[in-house]
């Protein structure tokens, strides 16, 4: 494992119209390419996650997983805005030599398709065997599947979208005006907004998980109990998590631009732009998703050609795609088999 920059020195033109005068991406790599460079699996990430996939991801990714070092060249670069090496709000704006902060040219999730593919370039690799990803990770992989279909030859698409809904954008917002009601965020410091962050994580956690979910883990044993009550601990300890590790900065715009998603924007609808994608793609869902119900992968299934659905049962909600990774893997490989029934140029079975 090894983590690396890559520096694109030439202006970088964002879907926007606006441009962002060099750009650095952070991105990890595991194993190596071999030389016919045809074992790349390439991870996009989540929201608030980071270009380690081997921490965020394990079960999936890892030594002795499905994914391992040892057979494949695994590639997961940190997104543009994120808050762990890549060009973002906290970054050195170069027109004024102070951190772009509010003043972060609005980027989309084509642009970090774009961002993907100049690595991709950089890197030497033409051909990537699989591309992943989940929730906003897997709206970028579908993105650049259709930017790019020549380039995937497999497509693994989890807990995602063609078009982010009214109520993930509902959500986001409310997480916005979280942050917006803390003051410190317009102070243009590093942690500026860090209380709104807490509370706007709170709001999230609720889409990330469901009622079964928190009635098994935070219900009270005592009936008279009247105050602390474990939920409201959790709350509290998840929201703090976070800020210690990001910033309200990063997460505003990276929200707004989940909310933009949509692969149907100048392709005459998500049906049309969804049919461009010529990778064998596997769809999957996770029954107890309230964020990203089933119903929008079976849309994906639809109407990417040759798509195959699967459905995870799972107690977690939308973070199900991260925890099942035993189930994930069995599905992952059972596709992957079909795909390679000589088992070409991968494996398919995590390592003993």
């Amino acid at each position: 494992m090894s983590i690396h920059t890559f520096n694109y020195n030439k202006t970088f033109k964002l879907e926007s119209g606006k441009r962002l005068k060099g750009l650095n991406i952070a991105y990890h790599t595991y194993g190596r390419l071999n030389t016919r460079k045809d074992n790349v699996i390439w991870v996009c990430h989540a929201l608030t996650a980071n270009a380690d996939v081997f921490d965020w991801w394990p079960g999936l990714f890892g030594e002795k997983d499905l994914f391992n070092p040892h057979e494949h060249f695994i590639v997961c670069a940190n997104i543009i805005g994120s808050h762990y090496g890549t060009t973002s709000p906290l970054s050195i704006n170069p027109a004024t030599g102070l951190p772009y902060y509010l003043a972060f040219p609005t980027f989309s999730i084509r642009d970090l398709a774009v961002a993907h593919e100049l690595l991709a370039e950089h890197l030497g690799i033409h051909k990537i065997k699989v591309l992943t990803g989940g929730s906003l990770g897997g709206q970028q992989a579908m993105e650049w599947a259709i930017m790019h279909p020549e380039r995937m030859e497999n497509l693994i698409l989890l807990a995602t979208n063609a078009q982010h809904s009214p109520w993930g954008v509902a959500f986001n917002e409310s997480q916005r005006l979280a942050i917006s009601a803390d003051r410190t965020f317009y102070a243009n410091k590093p942690n500026g907004g860090a209380k709104g962050l807490k509370v706007a994580r709170s709001i999230a956690l609720l889409s990330y998980r469901t009622y079964e979910t928190y009635g098994a883990t935070q219900l009270e044993t005592s009936d008279e109990k009247q105050d602390d009550f474990k939920a409201s601990s959790y709350q509290n300890y998840q929201g703090e998590k976070l800020v210690k590790r990001f910033n309200a900065y990063s997460y505003w715009f990276l929200s707004k631009a989940m909310d933009g998603h949509n692969v149907g924007r100048g392709r005459n609808g998500a049906p049309n732009a969804l049919k461009k994608i010529k990778a064998k793609t596997l769809v999957i869902g996770i029954t107890s998703d309230i964020l990203f119900p089933e119903e929008e992968q079976k849309f994906l299934t639809k109407h990417i050609p040759g798509a195959k659905f699967i459905s995870i049962d799972s107690f977690y909600g939308h973070d199900g795609f991260l925890i099942e990774t035993k189930q994930i893997s069995k599905e992952i490989s059972s596709f992957l088999k079909q795909v390679y029934p000589n088992k070409q140029a991968i494996s398919l079975q995590p390592l003993i």
